[in-house]
């Protein structure tokens, strides 16, 4: 397991990190697992035998009950096991139930602390913008957190790239704690986050964690062109990603079946491989409903890719480029930073 330094922190995170949105299955969250206490316990060691020091919550999953399965299941396991969780998305029936005000920030993490059993989050997301609160209100109550010893270290999760500078601005102006890492979704079916987020990551050295590598089970292999579909979700009204183009998915889930096929390893195990080795990503969330399909997801670790393969699948998923990035790369390659690279690199280097 490789470890990677977390944005401009001194924090070691593992490549991998354990998502736990399966753990629990109440509600809304019932579809992705029910994963109890005893599951949550195997998983989580295989995990740290697999070198893996990173476990990802958020207070909504299961209305709570992946923090408190997530807390026994680490409770005397060991020090090195770091935990993220979430707040902004609403907890609470009243008017200030939900958001990132200064109000429900605290209140929240409070509560969060409480059910993991832990006394600090060791990295603590903004869930979700909040276009109502000032910026300046929600980075005073993180922190407050931060000087009250109940969080290490902040992030952004889902922020537009506008959003996440005005936050890296408004902290430096007032001398604020500052987002270290953002979550983010990221993947060859949805490469989007290479317009902007990815090179502010390089550019301003934050953090980069994924979420749903797999697209939520559209790049495991199961969906392929003049298939029979799985049973249960269908393209046609997919929500997390959307699926825009199911022509240029199926391309994509070929060359990751093919690369799979000459690697003797799963499309899925592919896939993971190939975020894991992306410029500025830090750590992959996975999870896993079953012990196997998680075993399997931890071998995609030590996976390496050719050039050869990993220009396929470059080539199958690129995205189109917007304005200005059409304009930038035929006109101003010659003076191009790293950060703008990420992007047109592809599109401006000679073969």
């Amino acid at each position: 397991m490789q470890y990677r330094q977390l944005g401009r922190s001194g924090l070691l995170v593992s490549a991998f990190t354990l998502g736990t949105m399966t753990f629990g299955g109440k509600g809304a969250f019932a579809k992705t697992g029910n994963t109890d206490v005893k599951g949550a316990s195997r998983q989580i060691d295989q995990c740290l035998d697999a070198g893996i020091n990173m476990f990802d919550t958020a207070d909504i999953y299961s209305s709570g009950e992946s923090e408190i399965i997530l807390g026994q299941a680490l409770k005397g396991r060991t020090k090195e096991a770091l935990v993220t969780t979430k707040a902004r998305f609403r907890t609470d029936d009243g008017p200030n139930g939900e958001g990132s005000s200064r109000y429900h920030l605290i209140a929240a993490c409070e509560a969060s602390l409480k059910r993991l059993g832990r006394d600090h989050i060791d990295l603590y997301y903004l869930h979700e913008w909040d276009g109502i609160t000032p910026l300046d209100e929600t980075l005073e109550a993180l922190d407050t957190l931060t000087k009250a010893g109940k969080i290490r270290y902040a992030g952004v999760s889902n922020f537009s790239g506008w959003h996440l500078m005005k936050a890296l601005s408004i902290a430096e102006q007032n001398r604020l704690i500052a987002p270290v890492a953002q979550q983010i979704h990221y993947t060859l079916q949805a490469r989007e986050a290479e317009y902007e987020l990815l090179p502010i990551a390089v550019d301003k050295s934050i953090g980069v964690q994924v979420w749903s590598p797999l697209a939520g089970g559209l790049l495991s292999g199961k969906y392929r062109r003049n298939k029979p579909m799985p049973e249960g979700r269908q393209l046609e009204n997919w929500g997390e990603p959307p699926v825009h183009d199911k022509e240029k998915l199926f391309d994509i889930v070929e060359v990751l079946v093919a690369v799979g096929e000459e690697l003797g390893v799963s499309a899925a195990q592919v896939a993971l491989a190939w975020t894991m080795h992306r410029p500025a990503i830090t750590s992959v969330v996975i999870g896993a409903r079953t012990d196997e399909q998680l075993a399997d997801n931890l071998k995609a670790a030590s996976l390496t890719l050719s050039e050869d393969q990993i220009k396929r699948l470059d080539e199958a998923s690129k995205p189109p480029l917007l304005y200005p990035y059409w304009h930038q790369a035929s006109t101003a390659a010659a003076r191009l930073s790293p950060a703008d690279r990420l992007l047109l690199a592809p599109f401006t280097e000679k073969p």
